[in-house]
This record gives structure tokens, sequence and C-alpha cells, in this order.
């Protein structure tokens, strides 16, 4: 598409073009100075994890995605603190059938690891109730290989590949309770050269139910000089650490060391992620920060070695773990990297992913619009969104900003009670949208609480809003209405919605407080839904969208 949108709608930190045709997703007050502050990116890429190309000096990263596609987000940087989203390797969720039935919340990808090996780059990942799938390609920022199940079966979570110097490979990876009926270890099963299958039974190679480290999970295989290392979070995501277990022999026994905390900061569960050497020879490490609503932003820390162990963040005190620093100097690599620069990006669909695998009843991007969302038809008991699979959503990008549209809302004369507009989806939700009624469209205000347990929607009619444009469709006359919706976001997800006739007076519609989804944080979209019986379906086209 070659759409440009007014500049007073877009933030400059996430619709950049940058050299390498990317949309920037992490804090623009980093992109100049010495030095850099933490969150580097405020927005939902949990469970990251980082691979360098083979001269260090390009980065690429990638993150859970869960049921949402296209899935398992490309983000690159070239000075570990700027991060650009240049691509989606997994267009669709395997297996389709199951994932193109239904939003599958909370399931799908989850910890994929990224690694660089032999020339190609490869992507592994779990699927809690299918098994460990695997990816790869030359190019992380073209297509990727169809998905390959390397280990079909249920619990097996947070794979991670390993090549050793002697050409075996191996596969290390936790387990999910949920599933498997047994979590908090980590197990280690040899894999074929090519890391399509695996070619032994699981080994534990180290035991989290210590009355220590429990809830061990998303581990990360290295070896340095004579040690093999696993980087694994433990204590849970919220109030965890980062533990470090290395041994001499893959199989272990591994000892284990405490390697980052919270400590007296305010970054909880400073954990799991993603040990990086930059090409200056620096070691860093990216990881995540639970932040509720927000989801789990990601942070960096520096990592130094001390005694064959490393220490990620401050280590004020020498202990031997660090506590995560907010704010602390740039990677050495920042002063030599690629500045990003560029015109407004014309492409913030970028952003975008729909809340199950995509299909054609969906909606299409076009000409004029971003993408036009059609009607999903709703069951003949619906009771809220948590059923709907084509939601348009972004991850929220900051603590505090202003999302506006501009939008044209559409619905066929007899398709009484079709609704379009904007929603900030999760566990609780509120949408504002504009509602076929008579011979008018009615302005809405809808919120629901525990969506996954069925709870129902509470909708107030806010005003009636005459049609922009009624026009002959067929048999029946169509009318469209063009309006402004917007969703202010404060500090905790306070999220007040207000809507426009004209982009330049808006009126308030109402209020709610965000609340993450299954497994994600918050986010903000658009949805379009028509009722069961109905034949005609509604539709709304995103003409303009930006933040500020």
């Amino acid at each position: 598409m070659n759409r440009r949108f007014p500049t007073y709608l877009i933030l400059a930190f996430l619709q950049v073009f940058a050299a390498f045709g990317g949309t920037l997703v992490s804090n623009p007050a980093n992109l100049s100075g010495r030095d850099y502050t933490n969150p580097i990116i405020c927005a939902d890429y949990s469970d990251p994890d980082v691979t360098a190309s083979p001269d260090g000096k390009v980065f690429y990263m990638t993150a859970s995605s869960f049921h949402s596609a296209p899935g398992v987000p490309i983000l690159k940087s070239t000075d570990l603190v700027n991060w650009e989203i240049v691509n989606y390797a997994l267009p669709l969720l395997p297996p389709k059938d199951f994932y193109n039935a239904e939003p599958r919340h909370g399931k799908g990808v989850w910890a994929p690891c990224i690694r660089y090996h032999n020339g190609k780059y490869y992507i592994y990942w779990g699927d809690p109730d299918f098994g460990v799938f695997m990816i790869e390609t030359e190019n992380p920022e073209g297509k990727w290989s169809e998905p390959v199940l390397v280990k079909g079966g249920k619990g097996w979570i947070d794979p991670t590949p390993f090549w050793d110097e002697d050409g075996k490979a191996y596969l290390a990876n936790g387990w999910a309770a949920s599933r498997a009926g047994f979590n908090s270890i980590i197990t280690l099963s040899e894999m074929s050269a090519d890391g399509k299958s695996l070619i032994s039974d699981p080994v534990i190679v180290f035991d989290g139910n210590d009355g220590v480290n429990h809830t061990i999970e998303g581990p990360k295989l290295y070896r340095k000089g004579d040690y093999y290392y696993i980087f694994s979070p433990a204590g849970g995501v919220v109030d965890g650490w980062q533990l470090v277990m290395r041994s001499k022999n893959i199989y272990g026994p591994y000892e284990s060391k405490i390697v980052m905390a919270q400590g007296k900061t305010d970054i909880n569960g400073p954990h799991q992620g993603a040990w990086v050497t930059t090409a200056d020879g620096e070691d860093w490490f990216v990881h995540f920060q639970d932040r509720g609503a927000y989801g789990r932003i990601i942070h960096l820390n520096p990592m130094e070695w001390k005694e064959g162990w490393p220490v990620i963040g401050n280590d004020k005190d020498g202990d031997g773990c660090g506590d995560p620093v907010r704010k602390w100097r740039k990677p050495s690599i920042a002063k030599t990297s690629a500045k990003i620069e560029g015109d407004i990006n014309d492409n913030p669909s970028m952003l975008y992913q729909w809340h199950g695998n995509y299909n054609e009843m969906f909606g299409f991007p076009s000409n004029d619009a971003l993408m036009r969302i059609y009607g999903h038809k709703v069951s003949d008991g619906f009771v809220n969104l948590w059923e709907v699979p084509n939601l348009w959503l972004q991850k929220f990008p900051a603590e505090k900003f202003t999302f506006t549209s501009k939008v044209q809302i559409s619905a066929k004369a007899n398709a009484e009670g079709v609704s379009s507009g904007l929603v900030v989806m999760g566990w609780d939700y509120a949408r504002l949208g504009l509602m076929k009624k008579g011979d008018n469209f009615v302005m809405t205000f809808t919120t629901c609480k525990d969506a996954e347990q069925g709870g129902a929607e509470e909708t107030c009619e806010i005003a009636v809003i005459k049609p922009t444009r009624v026009y002959n469709a067929g048999l029946h006359p169509n009318m469209e209405c063009d309006i402004w919706l917007r969703v202010s976001v404060t500090e905790g997800g306070k999220c007040t919605f207000s809507y426009s006739e004209d982009g330049k007076k808006f009126r308030e519609a109402g209020s709610f407080t965000a609340r993450a989804g299954k497994w994600i944080g918050a986010k903000m979209g658009f949805y379009s839904i028509t009722p069961a019986g109905v034949s005609d379906r509604g539709w709304i086209d995103v003409k303009e969208s930006g933040i500020k």
C-alpha cells in the first residue's frame, strides 16, 4: 500500500521507516545520546530470544505470539537498544485445522528460540498441545520454511536447540504442568544433525523441585570454554529471578547460581531472555518484566563474567547477583550502528495481528484503507468477543498514549444490530462503536468482565449518529458513516474512549481499566460483528490510524 497519514496522528517511535524497512517499536528517547533507559521496548514481546548475525553486528529478536496470526515476530536491531519489527516468520499456526476453527486463547507459540547455525537461522517453539516445531531460513527478513514437527506430544514448551563442537545436536526444554501434570524440570534430548527430529529420549538435567528454584522453565543452552551453560528463569513470571546452571558435561550434573534478581529495584521478575555477544566482544542480556495489562515488556542489561559465572545487571555489592538497571550506557557497537531515519511509515498494518489464523472471510486491505474487516457472524448464544477470531489488534506501545483512528462503518439497511468499532481487548474489555438501528447508527459503549469465564457484556447507548451516506447496493440500500474513534491510555492502563464526527471535537463516551489477556498484554484495535440470523454482514474500513 502507498498511503501516507497526517503527522498529527503518528508517533515517531511507532511508525518510522528505518533504513531496512521496519517499523520502530522501541523507546524514542533511546534513539540518541550515550545512555539508554529501560524498558527498551514498552510492549508485550514476551519470552524474548535474540541471536546475532555471524559478524555480530546485526541482531534478531523473536517472542511468544501464542494464538495470534501472523505469529513469531521478527525484530531487528544494530545496537541492541533500538528495535524494529521487520517480519513475521509464521503466517498461519499449525496444525491449521485446529487454529483455523476458533480463537485458541493462550495456546499456540510459546517461548520461541532463534539461533544461527551453519548458514541458516532457525526458530524452535513449543506448542503445549502439539509439541515442538521448527522453521528455518537464510534470511530472517524473508520467507521462512514450512513448520516441521520435531517432536509431537503434550507439555513440551520452551525448546532451545544447541549444535556442539563435535557436530552433535541437542534440544533442551521445559514442561507445562497444565498439560503434562508436572513442571519445574529441564530435560535434554539429542537431535538429528539437521535439527528436524529427536533421536533420544529426554533426560532430566536440572530439577527445580528443590525447594528453591520452583517454576524453572524457559532454558537457553550455550557453551563457553569448557562449560555448558543453561540460562533459565525460576520463581514465576511476576516475582522470579534469573538462574544460570553450568557443567562440563552437557548432561550434568549442573551447579546453579542466581545471577540477577529484583533486589531493591522496582523491576520485578527480571528474567527469561537471551545472552548475546556483540562484534566488540561485549556481553548483554535481553529479558522481560511483567507489567500486567501492558504485558511482558523488554529490558536490556549489561553482563560480565566473574570466576566462570555470568553476572547480569549492576552488581553493586559484588555478590555475583546483579540488580536490573534502569539507565545504563549503550553498547559500544551503537557508535557504529546504522542510524534510524526515514519518512513516516505508510504501513502501520505491520503492527497488527489477527486473533486467530487468517482467512479471507475476515477482510482485506485495500487502496484506500489499511484494512476492511467484515462482521464476524457470532453464535446463537453469543455472550462476548472471546469467540471472535477476526479482531485486528496491536500491542499497547507505551505506558501513556492516545490512539486515534478515522474509520468508515457500513451496514445494509436490513442488517439490524450489526456493530463495528474500536476495542481494547483482554480478559476484561471495552469497545466503542456504531450499531445499525433503524435508519441510523447508534454510538454504543460496551464493557465486559471475565470474558473467558463467559462474562456478559453491558452496553449503553451514547448517541444517535446519522449516516454520512446512503446509497443503493443491490436488493438493499447501504448505510455508511465516517467517524473518528479514540482511546487515551494513562498510567495503570486506565482507558478513556471518545468519538468525533469531524475529527476535531471529541466527545467522551466511557472509561475502564485494561486487563491482560491470556498470557498476553491488553491489545487495541478493531472489531466488527454480525448478529446470528442476520444475513448481510456489516464492515469497518480503517482509513487512518496512529498514536501520539
